[in-house]
């Protein structure tokens, strides 16, 4: 690993920026990938704040950050139109994907469109674990539900259980409630306790999860390290970033592709 060439001592004198991202690029273990290769390249050292996208943007907009790894598109550009980030770009892609018990009990394997896996879901009342935490895949799941024509509540739907919590540790609760949840890709292969449970439904166009890097508008937010995250945002972009972001592999499948340049 790169890290290896970097001592304690020099990461006590390194600069160092602050990362507002969500937790699905930190437990598909994408970071541990790229960041020793970018400390080393750069001297840069990046520290994660690792949240769901909502409360990263949040913490962004309260200049709590120098920099945005989120993955909700329309969330991003409205920052950014909003005057707190200066320039948004696509930095990657993976999908969602549909897990739940093996024996799959709404049957949802049959399904020809992720509305028609919800709505069978839903029919069917079968438990399902949403984060219910305004995270990236949490808004996600929730246009899904809208374009199905539905809208669950936890408040009155008993099966439909809101666990406010990351995506590992939905994951983790939808195993032990035998339950269906929605999981990015990456997060789902890197994920040790699957069980029981397996992808049921994947490979659908609305399934998309793109991936984008926002830098913080340093009028809005002047004592953001402007330089320091332009230089990450940039490696990040760069063929040399894109590559680390395409080699990246999880039980020998690829996690995340990248698409900088579309």
């Amino acid at each position: 690993m790169a890290s290896a060439h970097i001592s304690r001592t020099a990461f006590a004198d390194m600069p160092f920026m602050i990362l507002q991202s969500t937790t699905s690029t930190q437990n598909s273990g994408l970071y541990d990938h790229l960041l020793p290769r970018f400390t080393e390249q750069s001297g840069i050292e990046v520290r994660v704040v690792a949240v769901g996208t909502g409360q990263a943007l949040r913490n962004a907009r309260n200049c709590d950050g120098d920099l945005l790894l989120v993955h909700s598109k329309p969330d991003e550009e409205d920052f950014v139109n909003a005057g707190y980030g200066a320039k948004r770009r696509n930095v990657m892609y993976n999908d969602f994907v549909v897990v739940g018990p093996n024996h799959d009990p709404a049957g949802i394997n049959k399904a020809d469109t992720v509305a028609e896996a919800l709505q069978m879901i839903y029919a069917q009342q079968s438990k399902f674990a949403t984060r219910g935490d305004d995270s990236g895949t949490h808004k996600a799941e929730l246009r899904l539900w809208q374009s199905a024509g539905l809208s669950p509540d936890a408040l009155h739907d008993q099966w439909y259980l809101d666990t406010g919590l990351g995506m590992g540790a939905t994951l983790n609760f939808a195993v032990q409630a035998n339950s269906y949840a929605i999981s990015d890709r990456g997060t789902w292969i890197a994920f040790a306790n699957k069980a029981n449970h397996k992808i049921l439904f994947e490979s659908d166009p609305p399934l998309f999860n793109q991936y984008g890097v926002v830098t913080i508008n340093a009028e809005r937010c002047p004592h953001v390290k402007q330089v320091l995250a332009e230089n990450f945002a940039s490696w990040l972009v760069s063929p040399t970033g894109q590559k680390h972001i395409g080699a990246y592999r999880r039980n020998g499948v690829q996690l995340f592709f990248p698409n900088a340049d579309r």
